[in-house]
């Protein structure tokens, strides 16, 4: 083999992030390679929900929205996040989810382009992005949603000078195949359009540079282990912050929402970007994340996200050689997220079997079998485990078993 598990285990040693794997919960036995899914909890996160549960809410009932500053959560969170994703303070806002995020986004963007009447939309994005456009073009009336594959295209589906905006995803969430969102922005916004960007599988994976983007939106239950049904993120430019307004007009978003005015008046900045009561049980857990999170070198996760996904592609090829696998994620480290993808015709059975043998990936139709390297926790010994699981799955034809065939409500 190219790397023993010894070689692994050296590396291991050297990681200057080693430290932070202890700050997550991770069962015995299993390797965790589903972190662009659901990424593991931090160990922390089940105190500060107690003590939101039993100090705040307990403690100082409704009080709490004042003493515990649960009302300002949407902005104080979006601070913290923002470094994470290249912005600076008062240009995110926290709560609610990715659905409605892509809503407030993509409708803020229509308005501040009334005259253009088409939003370009990848057809390889994420189902809830493309259905949510198709909503909203569909309540909207008027629009147009013109198809592009990834950025093939993109350049004659701006040419007539008629599109709005565009909304794309930093990292393909079948491939992991990522997109230079410097080089696109560029394009997009030198066609009088407005970009869009969809950071669900970046954030948290890899240094992100969101600024010169128009509008982004992302989840904090993948790579940023806020855990399940945490808030989503909106950015919004602070060129954009004064004259932006969506049309989700919820109370939380108002000028002066204890005034109890009938009519809406947006708020200063990008407040008006909050809907709805935020979740404050899942801030906490977001925010213990958070906690965890600014102990890290952005830098420092690049790298060893490189690493793990490039030894990983190196080992798979290596020991499954003869068995089928087709490599669906680039070579190029620069053209790819955190995540790697093999092809399989029995991709379904052979994920799992794998997973019933400790090793967690996931399943994406049709035949994709995706592997998420969460920095924060994952090891070179994991990778190497991971490999020669996986080809003792298929060496052996474990996925042969017929119950692995049927279908779980979520693969």
């Amino acid at each position: 083999m190219a790397i023993s598990r010894a070689d692994c285990a050296a590396l291991d040693a050297a990681d200057p992030l080693r430290h932070l794997r202890d700050e997550f919960v991770l069962p015995d036995g299993t390797v965790y390679l589903v972190g662009n899914s659901l990424g593991a909890p931090p160990k922390r996160a089940s105190a500060a929900v107690t003590r939101v549960v039993e100090e705040e809410w307990g403690g100082r009932l409704v009080g709490a929205w004042n003493a515990d500053g649960w009302f300002d959560l949407p902005t104080s969170t979006g601070d913290r996040l923002a470094p994470l994703i290249g912005a600076g303070p008062g240009q995110v806002v926290v709560g609610d989810t990715t659905s409605i995020a892509i809503v407030k986004a993509v409708s803020a963007a229509l308005r501040l382009r009334p005259g253009r009447r088409v939003i370009v939309s990848d057809l390889d994005n994420f189902p809830t992005d493309r259905y949510m456009v198709q909503g909203l073009a569909g309540a909207l009336g008027g629009y147009e949603i013109r198809d592009v594959r990834g950025t093939e295209g993109l350049d004659e589906a701006l040419a007539g000078g008629d599109v709005a905006c565009v909304l794309l995803s930093e990292v393909d969430y079948r491939t992991g195949n990522r997109h230079d969102t410097a080089e696109v922005t560029a394009r997009v916004q030198a066609a009088g359009a407005l970009m869009v960007w969809d950071l669900c599988h970046s954030a948290g994976a890899y240094q992100v540079d969101v600024s010169p983007a128009d509008f982004a939106v992302g989840c904090t239950y993948k790579y940023l282990n806020g855990g399940p049904g945490s808030p989503a993120f909106v950015y919004v430019h602070p060129r954009h912050q004064a004259d932006a307004e969506h049309i989700l007009t919820g109370w939380h978003g108002h000028a002066a929402p204890f005034a109890f005015e009938p009519g809406y008046r947006p708020a200063e900045g990008v407040r008006r970007f909050a809907v709805s009561t935020p979740h404050v049980l899942s801030f906490a857990s977001l925010n213990a994340s958070l906690d965890v999170w600014e102990r890290a070198d952005l830098a420092e996760v690049r790298a060893k996200s490189v690493a793990l996904t490039s030894l990983f592609i190196d080992l798979v090829e290596e020991l499954c050689a003869p068995y089928g696998l087709g490599l669906a994620t680039s070579r190029d480290p620069e053209r790819r997220g955190s995540q790697v993808s093999f092809t399989h015709p029995e991709g379904y059975p052979v994920m799992r079997a794998l997973i019933d043998r400790g090793v967690h990936g996931d399943f994406r139709a049709p035949d994709i079998l995706r592997f998420g390297f969460a920095p924060l926790y994952i090891r070179h010994v994991d990778v190497h485990d991971a490999a020669v699981t996986l080809a003792e799955v298929l060496e052996k034809e474990h996925w042969r078993d017929e119950r692995y065939r049927r279908r779980l409500a979520v693969t």
